[in-house]
């Protein structure tokens, strides 16, 4: 080859450079490599759900329960599962529901009332409480805002008469109870915020209930209505020494005596 065209090509080499590096281009990237494995798929139970919310007094139908695949690292021991109890979709129809359940919950036996069981308030108490009614008025029962499983405080109103004089006197005698129903509703009644009924039932301990009944004797109950947060505290420690607000005064032939009430 001609020095002369030698001379030709290399200049243009140069240029062509010179061009590409002024563009700011830069080399294609190197083809990715695509790694392919197989997806390891977690074992799954068959358990028994909720398919949309049932609230507390809810029964259970075939329109809200149903089998579904669950994750065998989160199935708790009490779950209803397929493998052990495969009629479980059948016999548990027509239950009814101690606590509200959420869609998509797993469905545990033990908040379940069987529709062949015992009666449904009896059913409904915690083992070792009892459930005592108590007369309401709007005035006495917070104007009608409280509603079922609110918690609230016992107020016992007493009118003391000495020598002609009549003295009022309000101690708190429970602290922090249930209201399991108003009359003889037990749950909310769609969206309802206000219940005014005759009567309050209450979860109480046996040696509450007694309290009760015999502030019923002494004078007016008046329910005071807790606030959410206070209701989801926990419980205050009670002191054995009987305190203003946690006893009740019985007096007899003319002789008071302090008889101690622990609230829960």
């Amino acid at each position: 080859m001609k020095p002369a065209r030698i001379a030709v090509l290399g200049i243009a080499g140069v240029a062509g450079l010179f061009a590409f590096m002024l563009s700011g281009g830069e080399p294609p990237p190197a083809p990715q490599q695509v790694v392919t494995g197989e997806v390891r798929r977690e074992p799954t139970t068959d358990v028994l759900v909720t398919t949309q919310n049932v609230p507390i007094g809810g029964s259970l139908t075939a329109d809200n329960i149903m089998w579904r695949p669950w994750p065998d690292t989160a199935i708790a021991p009490n779950f209803v599962r397929r493998s052990s109890e495969p009629d479980a979709l059948e016999k548990l129809r027509g239950s009814i529901t101690r606590f509200p359940l959420s869609a998509g919950e797993p469905i545990i036996s033990q908040r379940l009332i069987r529709a062949d069981g015992g009666g449904f308030m009896a059913a409904m108490l915690p083992a070792g409480m009892r459930a005592i009614a108590v007369p309401i008025t709007p005035e006495t029962g917070a104007g009608g805002f409280i509603l079922p499983n609110d918690r609230v405080d016992v107020i016992l109103i007493q009118r003391q008469r000495s020598a002609g004089n009549e003295t009022i006197v309000s101690d708190t005698i429970l602290h922090n109870v249930r209201v399991m129903a108003i009359d003889q509703t037990f749950q909310e009644r769609d969206g309802e915020k206000v219940v005014v009924g005759r009567t309050a039932t209450m979860e109480l301990s046996p040696r509450q209930a007694e309290a009760v009944s015999l502030a019923r004797q002494m004078g007016e109950i008046s329910l005071s209505l807790r606030s959410l947060a206070d209701s989801n505290a926990a419980p205050r420690e009670q002191s054995d020494t009987p305190s203003r607000g946690n006893t009740v005064t019985i007096v007899r032939f003319g002789v008071p005596t302090q008889v101690p009430v622990m609230g829960r």
